[in-house]
């Protein structure tokens, strides 16, 4: 068995909604059926049982090696604590080949799992030994370092809940949540809104307590202190016993409290001047309270008690520790709802202050003391208290947080109880704190655990928003382009700032910020994380969905223009339109339910789609009397089809029309193409409730130019003959344009051509037998970049094509892009059509127009656009925010 390709789909993709590892597997023929290959389950479940009996599939077929693999890979992370459920092994057209398919919920780990269960397999395979507990902990120990901790996770889940989108922007807890215009960021228990200032404050505890004071707020007596005489100066001044902490600290690093003699406050000083300069206050009696306030609100509160054991006159404190670290709740970070208890120079002067030390045997219910501070950070648990906060209690909270001016604060309270006003009972607020831990709120150790998740996200997304922006999707064989480029103009004509991905670039409110083939999924997150973006058309191309699944987790419109053979079949497994139309639809799977769809009516294969849309459907077609758009027009509801030179948009007892005449795209609604182009774009349009003002005043103002929609359809004058530049590679491209042009009178008609290498060979050969019946003379040349074909090959199948064409007469070969241009130029006569398939876009066109400029100085080029997708060589810029999405809650 060889594992040959791994990629990590990181959005909805081909094969489910769930992020997922995909592994290209080659297996030998005595590896195909695991019950042929003697005593191989027998050893593998004896080294993991977990993986379960290799049963034969329900449809029948054999479970080889493939498909132990996905089983061995998917048990092992869940075996780990990953909640993981999905796999799949899917046999490809090359006998002996699959596709492994095992979900992840973070990316390391399901790569970890993929490497792990291969050693496993091999060790079953010549009965070697396996460390399956070795291999699991190491799954752990990966999955807690990459994992968001508690406090991120929750609002993270809260969020998802709630259907806002999310993507993690580093590997800590730097978090997006929603798109565009409308997203919020947090890192841990922080949110955006929240001020440097104000967390400066909280981190200064001189500087808080002063604010407190002045607000009236109760805090205890203290200063911060030069050294560690200073310090005992201020412990006798305030009087023993006091606090020694860090002045400007977190999470509970370097604080100790109830000190009462030297020797104990010395080594107090230490640990505190490790993280900085020292305070010393005085120590307020009574319990530890943490106090969540979000906004002004006081959502969760919980007591929190020191790190302890009790004896059982057996054991050793230390012994007693490692038997309460056995505790599964508790880790080594803050991964965990607990933190494992340290014997470190701190306990040990807690011990000696109890006239204990580690090896001591405490005595049977002796209760010993390993931390005077509370915080969960250093081995403490923490009690639910929330229905018992008296209302001064909580308001007194409240000041605090507005004082310092926090979001999210954690309002450390000193106190005997929190049933009773803190001015009672010589109580005192000692910490305000900017990001708290969320965890003993979440999951207590005593009591139940408050949604405090979605307490933050109703403060940052009030009256139930979830943060998204409109989002339309397109995808197809042609058209894509210049549907995506008229369906972002249309909404832009609403006032909209648009973020647009198509195979020119990326484009932000007007500006281009990227080039290249920017189809796939990571232009689609770099655009719906651009804060300037109100609403995202998304070109989305079977390359980047076969690499990487979708760039978001559901779009409000999915537009799916056509599909033809021509697609790239042969490249990735996709062999057949029936592939290609599983492929296509992904993007109709993720269809948000209140969506649409909008789908092609004259194509059966896009037709066939509308049964899988979680939301509703458009249909388009030139013809209103096709039977899709009539059956679909007669239930009611929405269609869009050509009517008496309208395009007529109806639903139910709705109609709108739009004149073709007014809409410069489709040339009074002679090119049919670019009439499909219209109508898919208004689809999109309408889904996203544009005003039909709008709609209208886009088509008649969208600027059909080379600048506007390079490579499609552009339309020359060159000496009185008509020149059509065009990006089109594909049989179903070359019929549209011959259909287009057949209508423009000419004298001669003659076509440049190439043909793109990672096409099928009956692919190429189509382009020119189309070509063949439509043009007088074909000029062929070679494409830049051959694609994995041999010098010459494409063009000797280009040849092959025109063998017995019905009307070339002339064919020429010329060496080289430009050359084969000049030459197509050179031989044009008034009244004569030339179409010059491109393959380098902007430099095509660039020399194209020079040549129009020098023979026509006086005059400008016209042009149109077309719907075929250009890709051009420019390079990628690097963008930042280059991380995964999180998948919505399933």
């Amino acid at each position: 068995m060889e594992v040959t390709r791994i990629r990590a789909l990181r959005g909805p993709n081909l094969w489910s909604r769930h992020t997922a590892m995909e592994a290209v597997v080659t297996c030998a023929s005595a590896e195909r059926d695991v019950h042929d290959i003697p005593r191989f389950e027998q050893r593998l479940r004896e080294r993991f049982p977990a993986v379960g009996a290799l049963d034969v599939q329900a449809s029948g077929q054999p479970v080889g090696l493939a498909h132990a693999l996905a089983r061995v890979a998917l048990a092992l992370q869940a075996a780990a604590g990953c909640p993981v459920t999905f796999s799949r092994t899917t046999p490809t057209e090359i006998a002996g080949t699959y596709q492994v398919v095992v979900q992840y919920t973070e990316e390391a780990v399901g790569r970890l799992a993929l490497e792990l269960a291969q050693a496993l397999i091999q060790a079953a395979l010549v009965d070697a030994a396996f460390d399956t507990a070795a291999a699991l902990e190491r799954l752990r120990e990966l999955d807690e370092d990459e994992r968001l901790g508690p406090s991120t996770g929750a609002i993270v889940q809260a969020a998802l809940t709630r259907g806002i989108p999310v993507r993690r922007l580093t590997r800590g807890s730097l978090v997006q949540l929603g798109w565009g215009s409308r997203q919020r960021r947090i890192q841990a228990a922080e949110i955006d809104a929240t001020s440097a200032i104000a967390e400066a404050i909280a981190q200064d505890k001189e500087l808080t307590k002063k604010l407190l004071l002045s607000a009236g707020v109760p805090v205890p007596r203290g200063r911060p202190v030069r050294d560690v005489e200073d310090a005992w100066l201020a412990a006798r001044d305030i009087g023993l016993p006091v606090v020694v902490k860090p002045q400007d600290g977190n999470q509970g690093k370097g604080v100790t409290v109830n000190i009462t003699e030297r020797a104990h406050f010395e080594a107090a000083y230490a640990a505190a001047a490790r993280h900085g300069p020292v305070m010393v206050e005085k120590f307020l009696p009574g319990q530890d309270f943490r106090l969540l306030v979000v906004g002004d609100k006081l959502v969760a509160a919980a007591r929190r008690d020191p790190a302890q054991v009790v004896g059982d006159g057996e054991r050793s404190v230390r012994e007693l520790v490692d038997q309460v670290n056995l505790d599964p709740r508790r880790g080594k970070g803050h991964g965990t709802s607990l933190t494992q208890i340290r014997i470190d120079a701190i306990a040990e002067a807690n011990l000696a202050a109890q006239q204990l030390t580690p090896e001591s045997v405490p005595a049977p219910g002796q209760r010993v003391l390993l931390r005077n501070n509370a915080n969960l950070s250093t081995g403490g648990t923490a009690t639910d208290v929330t229905d018992s906060v008296h209302p001064q209690v909580a308001a007194r909270a409240i000041e605090a947080a507005q004082m310092v001016g926090l979001d999210i604060c954690g309002v450390d309270v000193v106190c005997q109880t929190v049933d009773k006003p803190l001015e009672q009972q010589d109580g005192g607020i000692v910490e305000v704190n900017a990001a708290p831990g969320l965890r003993m709120h979440i999951s207590p150790s005593f009591g139940s655990g408050r949604d405090v998740g979605q307490a933050v996200i109703d403060h940052m997304f009030p009256d139930g928003g979830n943060g998204r922006v409109p989002v339309i999707a397109v995808t197809g064989t042609n058209g894509k382009t210049t549907t995506v480029r008229l369906a972002a103009h249309l909404l832009r004509a609403s006032g909209l700032r648009l973020g647009m991905t198509n195979t020119d670039g990326v484009y932000v409110d007007g500006r281009q910020i990227d080039s290249g083939d920017c189809s796939g999924p990571r232009s689609a997150r770099n655009v719906l994380a651009h804060p300037d973006v109100d609403a995202a058309v998304l070109e989305t191309a079977r390359g980047g969905m076969l690499r990487e699944g979708l760039g978001f987790d559901q779009c409000d419109v999915a537009v799916v223009t056509n599909l033809g053979a021509g697609d790239h079949l042969g490249l990735n497994f996709i062999t057949t339109l029936e592939d290609l139309k599983v492929l296509k639809r992904v993007i109709v799977l993720n269809v948000a339910p209140t969506g649409t769809a909008v789908l092609n009516a004259a194509d059966p294969s896009v037709a066939a789609m509308a049964p899988h849309c979680p939301g509703s459907v458009t249909f388009f077609a030139r013809d209103g009397q096709h039977p899709v758009i009539a059956m679909h027009r007669a239930q009611g509801r929405r269609v869009i089809f050509v009517e008496r030179g309208d395009i007529v948009c109806a639903e139910g007892a709705f109609e709108k029309r739009l004149p073709l005449a007014r809409i410069p795209l489709t040339h009074r609604g002679r090119i049919g193409f670019q009439v499909e182009n219209a109508m898919a774009s208004v689809g999109a349009a309408w889904g996203v409730g544009i005003a039909w003002e709008a709609i209208q005043k886009g088509l008649a103002s969208f600027i059909s130019d080379l600048h506007g929609v390079p490579g499609r359809f552009n339309v020359f004058d060159y000496r009185g003959a008509t020149v059509i530049a065009d990006y089109g590679h594909n049989p179903d491209a070359i019929a549209a344009l011959v259909a287009a042009v057949a209508n423009m009178p000419a004298k001669r008609r003659s076509v440049v051509i190439s043909g793109a290498g990672d096409r099928r060979d009956e692919d190429i050969r189509n382009q020119t037998r189309i070509l063949g019946a439509a043009f007088d003379e074909v000029i062929l040349y070679q494409d830049a970049c051959q694609r994995g074909r041999a010098d010459g090959e494409v063009l000797a199948l280009l040849r092959q094509g025109l063998e017995g064409a019905s009307r070339t007469r002339n064919v020429t070969e010329i060496h080289g892009e430009f050359s084969a241009i000049d030459h197509g130029l050179d031989h044009l006569r008034s009244g004569d059509l030339c179409l010059i398939l491109i393959d380098q876009v902007e430099e095509a066109l660039a020399h194209i127009q020079r040549r129009v400029d020098a023979a026509t100085p006086t005059r400008k080029a016209r042009s149109t656009a077309s719907p075929r997708p250009r890709k051009t060589r420019a390079p990628r810029s690097s963008l930042p925010l280059d991380a995964p999405i999180a998948l919505r809650a399933p």
